[in-house]
């Protein structure tokens, strides 16, 4: 990631621009209102990393799971790894190579991980630091990698190859051994065919001498590794995708690609012990059962009270077409299937303990899904699944967009826990989350921070996602508003999407007011309230409009226009406010173009509203002449005037969501003629509107296609898209505020800030009269352009303080008269201005292309800054940090940018990533305090910063992934056990795979790569008191260790010296008193 600075280069030619622009274009004073503000923000004050990720692994691969350490690794198809602790404790890495993840292996209790990757390469990674680093890699050039196996407390990982064949690595090292088992050692010498890759390694529980190896054909050898032979062999006709051991190393499972499980004695390789399909149909007759889908993984688990439990994936029968992926559980006698919503990645039995010789005593199964997390309690009846803490639903619908809200009340993230925890319905396990390793970050961070996510179909999740976590608190559906499309002629005849027509495309919540209002595809607004009462709400108010504007977007309206205005209405119900000669929907296309209707039908019957947001209105934009309405471009609501705005291709409307009424709408041209507002009084909302064509062309499309819409697809060059373009202005952004609407004015008023995306930016001042009055809106006329498309605007006063929309503090709706009168006081964005001076305002305005600082209310351009010539903005917000405000924008060529206000200073510019899709375009938001994120896949959040002073405190803030933990005790071997060597036989693999027994391995077979740092590295990496007691703790162990391996050679030599001694002595005795001719 290139980062380079231009602030000292620029300086020189910011001040000199500026005062020539000052000096052509600014009224006098203007200069002395640039003087007087002291900007603190530097280039010194911004740095750019990357802080955490949040959800669901994107296309996941693989999967391991340390049972001392409690931390779950899942490996992705595009080489990042997650793992996972308990809540809050996660941590994303990727390999460069971006090769997909087939196998993982943690090096039980080490803080370590092996990952083997796709393009034949084994990493081992450090999980030791808040920011695992690889510290060996291992690249074979002449094998492909088709199975990994390292025995638990063993240094030497076994690597099986495509070819058949078998290498060993030392990991401490990671330098192969001399030591090769070659498929044509293992298989008999009469097999005249391959026996295929290498599928499955093992080594026997009781005897780590014997190695089990499983070819893709059907042949199982058990390997002698002191011998180099095979000592058995076992054939079945059908291929092998997975073996397990029974613990005490006498049995082993095989499941095949025929939908049946074999299991076989290790002493008697001609035939199996048993076949069973567990799916499988069984004849009467006693033939063969019909064979089924391949079991693709079993796992053999004993306990020491009851039946051991065997868990497998796949194996249904293949008349089940169309079911659901299935993991069986079979204990004793009965056999439980689990669906799955999504096909099985892989699956791991957790069980008690890591000894592979011991009872195994399994408690829960982590099933990893293409799409979800799944982990089922084997302890309960039913087996029922365990509430997830990981925040892995961000996916659950796809995200259409996404807002970023840092600093909020303190009291929001409560309010919102409070309703979104009745929402739970599922009953999940009672026991406590098992993968539950690590410890949370000591985060410096305490202020609250809220995501909003919108979703294709029609639902709103709120996050809490402060200190680097995230967890849900509530989600609002709001597609409860509409009625569901019963027949597929009435959803052909009313929707212009054919998937998701409540899919959400833009959003405005206010934090302060707890007012939400929502866009969706299918051209309508809807107004939320919070209340934390239950109410059941009789009939749902809608509002319903339609406008022709003659001509197109000419700036003459004509008098022709005059009867053609828009008109709307509010109705207790839809059927209400139909027009009485328009047929049923199903019948509108056959007879005529579909007219005055809208794309969604609100539901008629008593809607149920829980505690949590409820509806306040609902506005609908119309079909006109068979043409669907326009998709809406822009919105924004503001609890002080009780108004809402939004805008589209064919102008804005200013609803009214207090009085339920429509008080105005305006044509995109109209906003640049001084045509009489006045005759745009608002009506009745019982009356009759009238019919009324609209030119209209492209149909809006759902937000989850490719082709979205228009406002980031479409060319910013000049070509034959442009001149559409400039045919068809629509409105980009709104900003409602307290401002001067005229140069002559010199007090503020209600005003409201238009954007177009030709980079037009008008005043509209707002008449608030005194009890809630009908109000009247005058547009005033353009007051600067931009090149591009406007995407922000902000409001500073003279000082250079940010100053925010004006807000009503929340109270609920459902509550008493006299607690709605306490809490409802309008609170200003700012006290009234006073300031001496000609200009106490600057009107900040961003566009696709450049910025622009305007004084209020001369309107005289102070600022101006080109961003990019060569691409475009995709996203900019005005933001507060360290006290100041600045301008973030991140460009459709992968910048991220920040700039000074108001002198419009470059302060940061990094080449961050491009712009690969969409989804990051349509999902990338900064907000305060240096944060910002964007969907980097369909099911991840990535977060960012962009202030220096998180990333110096990023270490501090991060997780930490391993905790000192002692390893249980091996099994105890007994009495008789030990008496008779039947407990578990050890073996010396030093001296077996080591140089001086195995000599040295083919220098060509595989590179070594040195990781970023050794293993002085890594010690060092691992900072803190905890790393320092690990690794005090680690090297006490091993000294005891040392220690105990000395008493007991020691104790073993004097064993052998007391044995000599008493045969000599025997010796003695017996030829004492004989000659020597009698001996």
């Amino acid at each position: 990631m290139k980062k380079f600075n231009i602030r000292k280069v620029l300086d020189g030619l910011t001040a000199a621009s500026s005062s020539s622009s000052s000096s052509a274009t600014a009224q006098p004073g203007s200069g002395r209102d640039s003087d007087v503000i002291q900007e603190t923000l530097q280039s010194e004050h911004f740095q750019l990393c990357k802080t955490v990720r949040h959800g669901f692994p994107y296309q996941p691969s693989s999967m391991a799971f340390d049972p001392v350490q409690k931390i779950l690794a899942v490996g992705t198809q595009t080489g990042a790894l997650r793992l996972f602790g308990c809540a809050g404790v996660e941590c994303y890495c990727q390999h460069e190579s971006g090769a997909a993840v087939i196998q993982l292996q943690f090096l039980i209790n080490e803080g370590a991980l092996v990952s083997a990757l796709a393009d034949d390469s084994i990493h081992m990674w450090n999980l030791r630091q808040k920011i695992p680093a690889i510290l060996h890699s291992l690249k074979f050039s002449r094998e492909r990698i088709t199975y990994c196996h390292l025995p638990f407390q063993s240094k030497w990982l076994y690597i099986g190859t495509e070819r058949g064949n078998i290498h060993i690595v030392n990991v401490e090292s990671f330098t192969l051994s001399g030591y090769v088992i070659m498929w044509n050692k293992a298989i008999e010498l009469s097999t005249k065919t391959h026996p295929g890759p290498v599928v499955h390694i093992s080594d026997n529980p009781m005897d780590e001498g014997k190695l089990l190896i499983g070819y893709e054909c059907g042949v199982v050898v058990l390997w002698d590794l002191k011998c180099k032979k095979a000592d058995c062999r076992y054939n079945y006709d059908e291929a092998i995708h997975s073996v397990a051991w029974h613990h005490e190393g006498k049995q082993f499972v095989c499941s095949h690609s025929d939908g049946t499980l074999t299991t076989w004695n290790i002493r008697i390789p001609a035939k199996s012990a048993q076949i069973i399909t567990p799916h499988g149909k069984q004849p009467k007759d006693g033939k063969k059962p019909e064979p089924c889908k391949p079991i693709l993984k079993v796992e053999y688990k004993t306990t020491r009270v009851g039946d051991p439990f065997m868990v497998l994936s796949g194996g249904l029968s293949y008349d089940t077409v169309g079911r659901r992926a299935c993991l069986t559980v079979m204990h004793g006698k009965s056999t439980t299937v689990l669906e799955m919503d999504y096909p099985i990645v892989d699956f791991l039995t957790l069980c008690e303990t890591p000894y592979p010789n011991d009872f195994q005593e399994p408690y829960a199964v982590v099933v990893l899904l293409e799409k979800d997390l799944v982990l089922i309690d084997l302890g309960q009846i039913g087996y029922p699944i365990f509430e997830n803490p990981y925040p892995l639903t961000i996916h659950e619908s796809p995200v259409t967009c996404c807002e970023y809200f840092v600093d909020c009340p303190s009291e929001l993230i409560p309010a919102l826990y409070s309703v979104g925890s009745r929402q739970k319905r599922q009953s999940y396990s009672k026991k406590e989350w098992p993968i539950s390793g690590g410890n949370w970050g000591q985060g410096t961070q305490s202020y609250p921070e809220i995501i909003i996510t919108g979703h294709a179909d029609g639902s709103i999740k709120f996050w809490d996602a402060s200190a680097l976590m995230l967890q849900v608190l509530y989600k609002l559906k709001t597609a409860k508003v509409f009625e569901r499309a019963r027949s597929k002629e009435e959803k052909a005849n009313t929707e212009i999407v054919e998937e998701d027509p409540f899919a959400i495309q833009t959003l405005s919540w206010c934090p302060e007011s707890r007012m939400l209002c929502v866009a969706g595809v299918s051209a309508h607004v809807i107004v939320y309230r919070f209340s934390k009462q239950e109410v059941t709400t009789e009939v749902l108010l809608e509002v319903r409009m339609q406008c022709e504007f003659n001509g197109g977007d000419s700036p003459d309206p004509g008098g022709e226009q005059t009867p053609t205005l828009p008109t709307q209405g509010a109705s207790s119900s839809p059927q209400e406010s139909e027009p009485p000669t328009q047929p049923s929907t199903g019948s509108n296309s056959s007879d005529g173009p579909r007219d005055n209707i809208p794309c969604l039908q609100v539901r008629s019957s008593p809607l149920k509203q829980s505690p949590g947001y409820q509806v306040e209105l609902v506005i609908q934009l119309v079909w006109v002449s068979g043409e669907p309405p326009q998709p809406i471009t822009s919105l924004a609501i503001n609890s002080s005037y009780g108004l809402v705005v939004f805008g589209n291709t064919n102008g804005l409307a200013v609803a009214d969501y207090l009085q339920k009424t429509l008080l105005l709408h305006m044509g995109t041209s109209e906003l640049y003629s001084p045509s009489d507002p006045y005759q745009r009084q608002p009506r009745s909302p019982r009356k009759v509107r009238q019919p009324s064509g609209g030119e209209l062309h492209d149909r809006c499309k759902s937000p989850t296609s490719d082709a979205r819409d228009n406002t980031f697809t479409r060319s910013r060059s000049s070509s034959v898209t442009s001149i559409e373009r400039e045919s068809r202005e629509a409105i980009s952004s709104f900003h409602f505020c307290e401002s001067y609407p005229r140069k002559s004015d010199s007090v503020v008023s209600p005003c409201l800030l238009v954007g177009t995306t030709q980079g037009t930016v008008m005043m509209v001042a707002l008449s608030m009269p005194p009890g809630g009055d009908q109000r009247l809106q005058q547009p005033v006329g353009s007051m600067v352009t931009l090149k591009g498309g406007i995407l922000t605007m902000a409001l500073l006063d003279a000082a250079g303080a940010l100053l925010p929309p004006s807000y009503e503090p929340w109270y609920d709706p459902n509550a008493s008269d006299e607690e709605k009168e306490k809490s409802r006081r309008r609170r200003p964005a700012s006290p009234p201005s006073s300031q001496d001076g000609p200009d106490p305002q600057f009107a900040v305005l961003c566009s696709e292309k450049q910025a622009k600082v305007v004084a209020m209310p001369s309107q005289t351009r102070i600022y101006k800054h080109s961003i990019t010539e060569t691409s475009f903005v995709l996203r900019a917000d005005v933001v507060q940090m360290g006290g100041a405000n600045c301008i973030a924008c991140f460009c459709a060529n992968g910048h991220i940018m920040t700039l000074s206000l108001p002198s419009l200073r470059p302060l940061l510019d990094v080449n961050y990533l491009p712009l690969t899709d969409m989804r990051i375009a349509r999902t990338f938001c900064f907000s305060h305090l240096g944060q910002a994120l964007y969907l980097t896949s369909p099911t991840e959040i990535q977060r960012l910063t962009y202030s220096q002073e998180t990333c110096d405190n990023r270490q501090e803030m991060l997780s930490e992934l391993f905790t000192p933990v002692e390893t249980p005790e091996a099994p105890n071997r007994g009495f008789f056990k030990g008496l008779f060597g039947g407990g578990a036989q050890s073996l010396d693999r030093e001296d077996l795979f080591g140089e001086t027994g195995a000599g040295k391995a083919s220098r060509s077979l595989a590179q070594h790569i040195p990781g970023q740092g050794g293993m002085e590295g890594m010690k060092g990496a691992a900072s803190g008191v905890v790393g320092d007691l690990a690794r005090a703790r680690i090297a006490l162990d091993e000294r005891g260790q040392k220690l105990g391996e000395l008493e007991d050679r020691t104790a073993a030599m004097m064993s052998s010296a007391d044995s000599f001694s008493k045969h000599a002595h025997d010796m003695m005795l017996k030829y004492k008193d004989k000659k020597w001719y009698q001996l």
